[in-house]
């Protein structure tokens, strides 16, 4: 998962970012509003994490305008505020989650994956493709619950698959995903990437789950998936 940090206090920014890579998030970390609006807009981010006094800012501003210029990205503040007319400021701003300073990192995690889930239309943590299982909480995937061992590179590109369930999704948009815009690779890293989590997952399954949109991208489903044949493609 992609996440754009927005913290003008450097130390905390590393903090911030450390926890979350210790989570396997792919994160991009930037000091002010204009920086978040621009990275924003340019790349596809799964969350945004954002502070509430950015320096000669205020992070409400950032957000009303992130929402004003269309971008519903999920939004996670992270502020040593504590009041709750803030909270409902922020809530009522467009923000989808409030956590106060001082934080613990696996509950900020938590929350992170909670409302990439909910966006992307998955009540819970746990998504299933019959005998697949996709744990985003842990990271972990199993069949028949039994665990199945994937790099970090594999298991990124089966959560960007599994989280937008059914519909196509293009070699860039998973590029970005696992690169996050800096020194990226050939789009074709995702055909290998792909090509070995496709042998991985036909040995435990006894089938393939990830098609090929020919022109569009890569889908995840089984045969007995229900997939309109309209496909939607996600770029």
């Amino acid at each position: 998962m992609k996440i754009l940090v927005v913290e003008d206090n450097g130390l905390m920014a590393q903090m911030i970012t450390a926890a979350l890579v210790r989570k396997r998030f792919n994160v991009t970390a930037v000091n002010d509003g204009a920086s978040a609006i621009e990275m924003a807009q340019s790349y596809d981010f799964d969350a945004i994490i954002l502070d509430l006094r950015l320096n000669g800012q205020s992070g409400l501003d950032v957000l009303a305008h992130a929402r004003r210029l269309g971008l519903d990205v999920p939004v996670l503040i992270l502020s040593g505020d504590l009041e709750t007319e803030t909270k409902v400021a922020a809530l009522a701003a467009g923000a989808d989650d409030y956590l106060t300073k001082p934080f613990k990192a696996d509950e900020l995690t938590a929350r992170l994956t909670a409302i990439i889930r909910r966006s992307n239309g998955h009540s819970q943590s746990r998504i299933c493709i019959d005998r697949l299982q996709i744990l985003l909480d842990s990271k972990e995937v199993r069949v028949d619950e039994q665990p199945l061992a994937l790099t970090v590179k594999e298991y990124e590109v089966l959560e960007t698959l599994a989280l937008r369930k059914g519909m196509a999704v293009t070699k860039e948009m998973i590029l970005t995903k696992l690169y996050g815009g800096r020194d990226e690779p050939d789009a074709k890293i995702i055909d290998v990437f792909v090509c070995k989590l496709r042998k991985k997952l036909a040995v435990a399954l006894g089938e393939n789950v990830i098609r090929t949109v020919w022109g569009r991208g890569y889908m995840i489903g089984t045969e007995h998936s229900s997939v309109s044949p309209d496909i939607k493609q996600i770029a």
